[in-house]
């Protein structure tokens, strides 16, 4: 009975304790949405470090590239942003481009993993923000990091903004699943057409989600089953051309 007793005494510390951190978590959440974000991103790509040992980013080319029906002579002297870029130098195989950067908000923190040894430039700002002046980008992409943003509409905005053009933007982004601590946001299908006032839609396509690995779902053509009317979370992906005189 004794035993009993303790091991009841042990199970309501437990659940006490697990209650209160849940309650912090919360608590963190709601009064500081933006350090409670970047703590689980940056505890994300750490994670990712230590299993990996280092960052690759050899998969990024092909999506650059054969998956928008893209050549590397398309980006040859063009200025590319990589928005929302993460840590793994997105942009080093392009190096026929005249300009790469890589935007994001840990920037600075990304460069202790290992990403100041990338021939790309890293920019420590949100996307809400971009540093750059009006036009100044030949094609800006987003893999991956739209519904990791706060503000999605300003976001837009400022792509809208710093596309020259006859510039290019292009997409991949998870839509319609329930908001997580890295990704706030969540879109639907519909997102690309509120940019069709800017821009010519070029190309859209649509995959399950699957286990969530975004680009070997792609990679796998796992195409969304339009007849299954289950709501479900997918993936977005869409060339966009931003309109000559905007």
């Amino acid at each position: 009975m004794y035993y009993n007793r303790k091991r009841t005494h042990l199970s309501l510390g437990y659940l006490m304790r697990k209650t209160i951190r849940e309650l912090l978590k919360h608590i963190n959440r709601k009064l500081f949405p933006v350090k409670f974000k970047e703590a689980h991103e940056l505890a994300y790509w750490k994670g990712c470090l230590e299993k990996e040992g280092v960052l690759s980013n050899d998969h990024y080319k092909y999506f650059y590239l054969e998956f928008f029906d893209l050549e590397e002579e398309f980006y040859r002297n063009k200025c590319i942003l990589d928005i929302g870029c993460g840590p793994r130098g997105s942009l080093e195989w392009a190096s026929m481009a005249h300009e790469r950067v890589g935007l994001d908000p840990l920037a600075k923190e990304y460069l202790k993993l290992g990403a100041d040894k990338h021939a790309m430039t890293y920019i420590d700002a949100p996307s809400e923000q971009i540093p750059f002046s009006d036009q100044h980008f030949d094609i800006v992409c987003s893999f991956n990091s739209l519904d990791h943003v706060f503000d999605v509409h300003q976001t837009l905005k400022e792509i809208k903004r710093i596309v020259k053009p006859g510039g290019y933007f292009l997409l991949i982004v998870e839509v319609n699943h329930s908001s997580t601590p890295t990704e706030p946001i969540v879109l639907g299908w519909d997102i690309v057409e509120t940019l069709s006032d800017d821009f010519e839609i070029l190309d859209v396509k649509q995959f399950e989600i699957g286990n969530h690995s975004i680009y070997n779902q792609i990679l796998q053509n796992n195409v969304f089953d339009k007849s299954d009317l289950t709501d479900r979370p997918g993936i977005l992906t869409a060339k966009l051309r931003k309109n000559n005189g905007l």
